[in-house]
């Protein structure tokens, strides 16, 4: 193989595939990226067997051929090339490949094409296109309520399906960790009706994140009950999903909480982020005191001291006495769209729903802490 290709194409791709390849690897082809020349393109692929992840590139290829190296390696070279740079890959032998570019030379050892597995890919039951930024908003209004238990790995995704709604039908995007759960929703692209329920791992989730950074773009995603395939550009994405069943999330969904507080969302953030920066780590949690036009937030460290702040908020209920996780907040404070929060509540020991004001494409829900 022989090739010539520009520095900044190649370097934006294997930023784009190398993140797949781990760090440590007990199967040494694991750790390396494909690159096959052929034509006027090189194309690198990168697996770590539940993850694929495949781009092509313009390059001079003057002998096709194709070949595996380190992955992290090749990519930290090529960061350290000048800009606009040529990159010249050659291998002469089936032990080595040469890098040139300007002055700079390298001799990197190489693994056979024919050892580098392939995730198989079947057939694809359901598939739709929508943009870019409907697909991100999905994740991104979800994704900080993806469970890091290992044990409870049906809960390491973001559980991905489609609901009849008021308004037709609706391609949701539901996570939850036990404590909290996100909820967001947008209108089903065609072709997603029916499609099975779909679990999309955490790595998959932050893997598509990074690559949908062009809101104008127009993603195809094609599915089956056991993978998912991502194509964006000159990219394609192949993943494995979780085999377990989704919890019934819609049970833990209040419908009758009757006590609604409505919050300045700014102004809610900034004061749960001071009162909380005495709070210990294990123990985060924030007492709000709810009375008829106040809320009241407090911290007890018995290790730092105290600290109280009130807040004017819209709430004409009984007094309430509730306590959370002030990270908790922040992060659902940080994902909603609208100047205001809702909180919709009803005792200190059944869950809170948090919305923004009006008719939103997303909700919370969080579960209180004994304070």
């Amino acid at each position: 193989m022989r090739a010539t290709i520009e520095r900044t194409l190649l370097y934006r791709s294997l930023t784009h595939v190398h993140r797949v390849v781990e760090r440590r690897n007990t199967v040494p082809i694991l750790s390396n990226v494909l690159l096959r020349a052929e034509g006027e393109t090189l194309t690198l692929k990168a697996t770590d067997l539940d993850l694929e992840i495949v781009e092509t590139v313009p390059a001079r290829v003057e002998r096709p051929g194709a070949t595996t190296v380190s992955a992290h390696m090749l990519h930290d070279i090529v960061r350290k090339l000048p800009e606009g740079a040529d990159v010249g890959l050659d291998t002469q032998n089936d032990a080595t490949m040469a890098l040139a570019s300007g002055r700079s030379r390298f001799s990197l050892q190489i693994l056979p094409e024919a050892d580098f597995p392939d995730i198989t890919v079947g057939t694809m039951s359901h598939g739709f296109t929508l943009p870019a930024k409907d697909l991100r908003y999905l994740i991104e209004r979800t994704q900080f309520a993806i469970s890091t238990e290992e044990t409870r790995y049906y809960l390491n995704g973001i559980y991905l399906h489609t609901v009849e709604g008021s308004d037709g039908t609706v391609l949701r995007a539901v996570a939850t960790d036990g404590h909290r759960l996100a909820r967001a929703e947008i209108p089903a692209p065609a072709g997603a009706a029916g499609m099975p329920g779909i679990i999309v791992p955490r790595k998959t989730v932050g893997e598509i994140q990074r690559l949908l950074e062009e809101p104008d773009a127009t993603v195809r995603v094609d599915l089956s009950e056991a993978k998912i395939r991502i194509e964006l550009g000159a990219v394609v994405l192949t993943s494995k999903l979780i085999d377990g069943t989704f919890p019934d999330y819609g049970r833990v969904i209040p419908q009758h909480n009757d006590k609604a507080m409505r919050v300045d969302k700014a102004e809610f953030a900034a004061a749960v982020d001071r009162v909380s920066t005495i709070s210990s780590e294990r123990g985060r949690a924030v007492k709000m005191a709810l009375g008829e036009g106040r809320l009241t937030l407090t911290v007890i460290n018995p290790d730092s001291g105290t600290a109280t702040e009130e807040l004017g908020v819209e709430y004409d209920s009984d007094p309430l006495d509730i306590g959370f996780n002030a990270r908790y907040l922040l992060d659902i404070a940080g994902q909603l769209e609208t100047d205001t929060a809702v909180f919709r509540l009803a005792d200190p020991g059944s869950p809170t729903l948090v919305q923004d004001a009006g008719e939103g494409r997303t909700l919370y829900v969080l579960m209180p802490m004994r304070v």
